[in-house]
């Protein structure tokens, strides 16, 4: 049973591995307006427009020191007045021949000399006799800056594309929003219904969320996000590209003057749609009719605005859609049916539309009961409900962090505290072994307060490691609560696949039903009495939403949230906290004025390159990296034995020699003759960390390598004079060349790195013949190993068992292997048993516990792979 669901699993995901069969929309979709010439590429203007002489890539700034001070000024951020002090010493300027005296010169440069960016308008809305202050960019300006953007021309995909994992194009494959069929339908009623050939689609991601800008003075800003589907997901999540911009910064008020509860929520959602229709008003005419835009090659499209996706959590996507708090903002759903393992029905975006124009009747009575008929509050004129092709329902995207790890695996994690108390929770997770991938918690988790998505993603890649064996109070078998465990981080790690298939998707759902077939034990436990609550109902989304527009990791409020920082945190601190709202507004113009001025400064210094059509490919990484230079010299046998661990690394280097010299061997002949054999040398040399660079598990071209580390390390002082312990990282070590061709664990093995070294040039010619002497590997691992893996993981929690490995005499097997057998890391969760051994440490419990199991949550990465 359990070896059927791995085959099944390794058959579903193994055509992703293939390069997919692209189908494309076909036609003048997404293709240059025909008869426009082509235009200098966007750099090429910036070059025009700003005067640069042919000497002096870096004008308006006189030189290299000029340009490179003044980019330090505004990236760093020393303030206004620290700079202007450092510029006032005596020299400072004339030494370094800088064209500016302090810091109001250098923004005068910037304001009047480079390039204007889309500014800001101050709005403002009456409510209720308050002026609400908002700061809003032209929304066509914001599109127009992105979508001509010079540096992701080679990235930008202007049309819809179907992806099929296998030659017959029966497996579709989403990944991108353009392999959705959001983006296909669209493209379709364009060019066919409404006679737009040759449309290029630009579907619109707005993405909104309040935050806090001060921790004692309760100040909060409301900022609007604006970035295009046609960028890849994985430059619009890197806050460095600048795929994202600010669209404008919403009022933040609660309209305390008016009194009555009711009225006030009713007022607040009615300023914010007043705001947002505001900034989206130009999407009405511009998404029907096109507009002529430049892309940052030059080439001019017809380019038609749709707004397609908004992302953010729960109280926002109920404040989007207008939909009452408590209820599903994508479907109609009874509230007692919120926690099982249902779909909702989709909501009618045409009978919100009906409902919602009841109002121009001027009966606000029959307004109101035909929203309630239409299951949304009555708002005034919502800002999507004049865009065109717009389903608010449907552009509510999955989160995963809000409603996974902020979500539902919350709450998980505080009914399995409940379930089996803190203090037993925290002994195992005080006690977990390192891992590069992993935080260790040395205080547990119960201490934590104010918990991020990140600290959650964290717990979840032990928690089920740290639940096995536990007894449940009453009786109650523990195995339907680790089984609705493993479903939901299952579903938690497959809703992240950067790429999917329908038989991904279908995988994601029986996992999503293995939670649900036994989340009654909490129920049993008296933890809960139901589970109807949204977050619970919203994971039931994150399947139907890949085919429409492509997989979770495109709309993930985590982005938007780091975005925070430099739009928003940044920008505040850089103001005196008066009237701040004109200062970061301008601060931010100017930051992207120096950005886009980097970027034309590069291009120029690279003999200004064409921009090509194609973005160019990753230059890969090797998989495995030492150091060049060791960390010690010279490790005596001895010392390998005392501080290291390596037992017996003189005769299992010396059985790894005859090996190598003598290759005919039979295993017999190789120890009698290591026995015997003397090593002419008594110290190697040894490196302390070895890193991985490990390619995309899912086969996926021009995506950058995973990171991964192995320290191998004795214990030490550090500068307090404290003792750090030791740390000999546990790895997965190739056993069988032919283990690369296929993911799980068949051809491989675990062993703890005890020791990495190498030999010198003196020692290798002694011990090897002159025809062997390219036959020893340039870096070498001591590594002690584990059981090989059982045919099956184990029941329930589907993690397989390990223990050490040991000799008739009870030592540990040890052998000497290349580096480059090593695979990359592993975590062992220890089987702690009933009840946890106080002599156990997170430093020690490799050392202590005899029993182990196979962590495949520790990263994306090692869940695609090893399992």
């Amino acid at each position: 049973m359990l070896q059927a669901e791995a085959n099944d699993r390794r058959e579903a995901e193994a055509p992703l591995q293939n390069k997919p069969v692209v189908v494309k929309f076909g036609g003048q979709a997404g293709a240059p307006v025909p008869g426009v010439a082509q235009r200098p590429s966007a750099f090429a203007q910036y070059n025009t427009l700003i005067g640069a002489p042919v000497d002096n890539p870096y004008h308006p700034f006189k030189s290299k020191i000029d340009w490179e001070f003044a980019d330090w000024a505004k990236d760093d951020d020393p303030g206004s007045s620290s700079l202007t002090r450092l510029l006032g010493i005596e020299d400072v300027c004339d030494r370094l021949k800088l064209s500016y005296q302090n810091s109001k010169d250098l923004n005068q440069i910037i304001d009047k000399k480079l390039p204007n960016r889309p500014a800001f308008k101050h709005v403002q809305v009456e409510v209720d006799g308050e002026i609400c202050d908002a700061y809003l960019r032209d929304i066509m300006e914001c599109i127009a800056a992105l979508f001509g953007a010079p540096e992701l021309a080679p990235s930008m995909v202007y049309a819809p594309e179907r992806h099929y994992v296998d030659p017959d194009r029966t497996i579709r494959a989403y990944s991108d929003m353009h392999t959705g069929k959001w983006w296909w339908a669209i493209q379709h009623r364009l060019e066919n219904v409404l006679g737009k050939a040759g449309a290029t689609i630009i579907p619109v991601i707005i993405s909104s969320d309040k935050t806090q800008l001060t921790l004692f003075r309760n100040k909060s800003a409301y900022p609007v996000y604006l970035t295009l589907g046609n960028i890849p997901k994985d430059i619009r999540r890197k806050p460095s590209r600048q795929a994202q911009v600010l669209l404008g910064y919403l009022p933040v008020t609660r309209l305390g003057h008016i009194r009555d509860d009711d009225i006030r929520r009713r007022a607040l959602v009615n300023l914010f749609h007043a705001c947002l229709k505001k900034a989206t008003g130009p999407l009405k005419q511009a998404g029907i009719d096109g507009v002529e835009m430049m892309a940052g090659d030059g080439t001019v499209h017809r380019c038609h605005p749709i707004f397609a996706a908004y992302i953010a959590d729960y109280p926002e996507q109920v404040l989007v859609t207008c939909t009452k708090s408590g209820l599903c903002p994508q479907g109609l759903i009874k509230q007692e049916q919120m926690g099982e393992n249902v779909e909702c029905e989709p909501r009618d975006m045409q009978a919100a539309l009906a409902a919602l124009a009841t109002l121009d009747d001027g009966d606000p009575v029959a307004f109101v009961d035909a929203c309630a008929e239409a299951h949304i509050k009555p708002v005034f004129h919502p800002f999507w409900e004049d865009l065109p092709f717009a389903d608010v329902f449907l552009s509510i995207t999955p989160d995963i962090l809000h409603q996974l790890y902020q979500g539902v695996l919350k709450h998980l994690i505080s009914w399995i505290k409940k379930a089996y108390g803190a203090a037993v929770i925290d002994a195992r997770f005080e006690r977990m072994p390192p891992n590069h991938n992993l935080r260790l918690f040395s205080k547990g988790i119960s201490h934590l307060s104010r918990v991020s998505g990140t600290e959650h993603q964290d717990i979840c890649r032990v928690l089920l490691g740290a639940i096995i064996g536990l007894p449940l109070p009453g009786g109650h078998s523990p195995a339907r609560l680790v089984r609705a465990v493993r479903g939901l981080l299952d579903f938690a790690y497959m809703a992240q696949f950067p790429a999917q298939t329908d038989q991904t998707l279908e995988l994601q759902r029986n996992a999503l039903s293995a939670f649900h077939s036994n989340k009654a034990v909490f129920v049993d436990l008296g933890i809960r009495a139901h589970f109807n609550f949204p977050k619970m109902h919203g994971i039931m989304h994150f399947v139907p939403s890949v085919p429409l527009f492509g997989t979770a990791d495109n709309f993930n409020t985590s982005y938007s949230e780091r975005l925070h920082i430099d739009f928003t945190k940044d920008a505040y601190r850089a103001t005196n906290r008066k009237d701040e709202y004109p200062q970061m507004t301008l601060w931010l113009q100017r930051r992207e004025k120096m950005h886009r001025h980097k970027l034309f400064i590069q291009w120029r210094l690279e003999n200004q390159p064409a921009i090509d059509s194609t973005p160019p490919p990753l230059v890969p990484k090797f998989h495995l990296q030492v150091a060049r230079f060791p960390t010690v010299r010279a490790v005596s046998f001895q010392n390998a034995e005392l501080f290291y661990g390596a037992a017996d690394l003189e005769f299992t280097l010396a059985r790894f020699i005859v090996g190598h010299v003598h290759p005919n061997f039979t295993a017999a002949q190789t120890l009698d003759v290591a026995a015997v054999f003397r090593l002419p040398f008594r110290s190697v040399a040894v490196y302390h960390r070895v890193k991985f660079w490990n390619s995309d598990a899912q086969g996926r071209e021009n995506v950058p390598e995973t990171l991964d580390s192995i320290h191998v390390r004795p214990a030490y002082r550090d500068t307090q004079g404290r003792v750090v312990p030791g740390r000999f990282d546990t790895a997965l070590i190739r056993i069988d060349s032919g283990a690369e061709a296929a993911p799980g664990v068949a051809g491989y093995r675990v062993g703890q790195v005890r020791l990495i070294f190498s030999l010198s040039q003196r020692a290798v010619e002694a011990v090897f013949p002159e025809d062997k002497k390219d036959a020893c590997p340039p870096r070498l691992a001591y590594v002690e190993w584990f059981s090989r893996f059982p045919r099956a993981p184990e029941a329930n929690h589907r993690m397989y068992r390990t223990s050490r490995a040991r000799d008739r005499n009870d030592r540990r097997l040890a052998s000497i292997i290349p580096v480059t057998d090593i695979e990359r890391s592993v975590h062992l969760i220890p089987k702690f048993g009933i009840s946890t051994p106080p002599e156990w440490t997170s430093a020690n419990v490799l050392e202590l516990c005899p029993h182990f199991f196979t962590n495949t949550f520790t990263d994306r990465h090692t869940y695609l792979t090893v399992y």
